[in-house]
């Protein structure tokens, strides 16, 4: 045996035993990595969750069960939530009003928290359902305001319920114009655009990517592009953050977005000319579901409408969300 022989052999088990700690440290990591993961999602979660406790009601409906949220006094407003909302998401925008002295309906639309998902449904089919709301609150007439997706539903029951509409606001209307491509989003392929439909049917997928690709889900989700949220004022960029957050828990909102995905992509055109109440539009740039060029559409097509479009902001308006609602606040409290 030469002097050498000794350390020779004992060289494997050292290097056995160093891989070994190495496997503890990195298994001992991934661990600590997955609780803290694992406690800021329930922790987000019981979040979102809160936001929507408390708030609202339901009543059974010859559609199944109706979710809504009813606050505040004064002349009354129906305001109809967007996709990936909620009564919640209806109370969120339409809070500066309630300074305005009005009284606040804001319904859950098919399929999204509370409300059922009739089967067979269709936007006509849902505006029948909330002026069947509007009859079974006593609301004999309202302004009826309706964001993005919920735009839709606010269109059909002016024009097939005209006598419960006092006024109509349209915001980012998803509504049919000539111009409009047909499924507007910002995914640039079909393979982005189903990776979205994945992620909106989990919470832990959804939470992730709010978590770790905010600028990505702000413009596959919300329309918006991120540099236009990022030069915002911190009270924008806030509520940028709020529409997302929100959005959680997306399995509660699931088949309302789907259904949502299947009519506000490409709705048919409708027969807007025949509104007769007042009507309010508007619209923004820089709308990557190109709502813009619908809010111009249906502005030029309904009898004396106005139009208000603003030069940026994407979908969530951002940077004009306190001039928005100032405009909205003195249109229904003109009429």
């Amino acid at each position: 045996m030469t002097p050498f022989d000794g350390p020779r052999m004992r060289r494997p088990r050292a290097k056995t035993r160093g891989r070994r700690l190495a496997v503890v440290i990195v298994s001992l990591a991934v661990i600590v990595v997955a609780a803290t993961v694992s406690l800021a999602f329930r922790r987000d979660m019981a979040e979102a969750r809160a936001h929507t406790m408390g708030r609202s009601q339901v009543v059974d409906s010859p559609w199944g069960p109706i979710e809504y949220a009813d606050v505040g006094a004064g002349p009354p407003v129906l305001m109809i939530h967007g996709s990936g909302g909620g009564f919640d998401q209806g109370l969120d925008f339409s809070a500066p009003l309630a300074g305005e002295g009005v009284r606040i309906i804001a319904p859950s639309r098919f399929g999204y928290l509370r409300s059922a998902m009739p089967e067979g449904a269709t936007v006509e089919m849902q505006a029948d359902a909330l002026d069947w709301l509007m009859r079974r609150l006593g609301i004999e007439q309202a302004v009826i305001i309706g964001g993005s997706a919920g735009a839709l539903s606010a269109t059909q029951l002016a024009l097939r319920h005209p006598q419960r509409c006092r006024g109509l606001v349209l915001v980012v209307p998803a509504l049919h114009a000539p111009d409009r491509l047909p499924g507007a989003n910002a995914a640039p392929d079909p393979g982005t655009q189903r990776m979205i439909n994945a992620v909106l049917g989990s919470d832990l997928l959804f939470w992730a990517g709010v978590r770790a690709a905010p600028d990505f889900m702000t413009r596959m989700v919300l329309a918006t592009d991120p540099a236009t949220v990022k030069a915002a004022a911190d009270s924008e960029r806030q509520r940028a953050r709020a529409v997302m957050f929100h959005i959680l828990p997306v399995t509660a909102r699931r088949e309302g977005l789907l259904m949502d995905s299947a009519t506000a992509g490409a709705p048919p055109a409708w027969p807007v000319e025949r509104i007769a109440c007042p009507s309010l539009i508007v619209g923004a740039r820089g709308d990557l579901y190109e709502t813009d060029k619908a809010a111009v559409d249906v502005a030029a097509r309904i009898p004396d409408a106005r139009l208000v479009m603003y030069p940026d902001g994407g979908h969530l308006w951002i940077g004009h969300d306190a001039e928005l609602w100032r405009t909205v606040g003195a249109f229904v409290m003109g009429l």
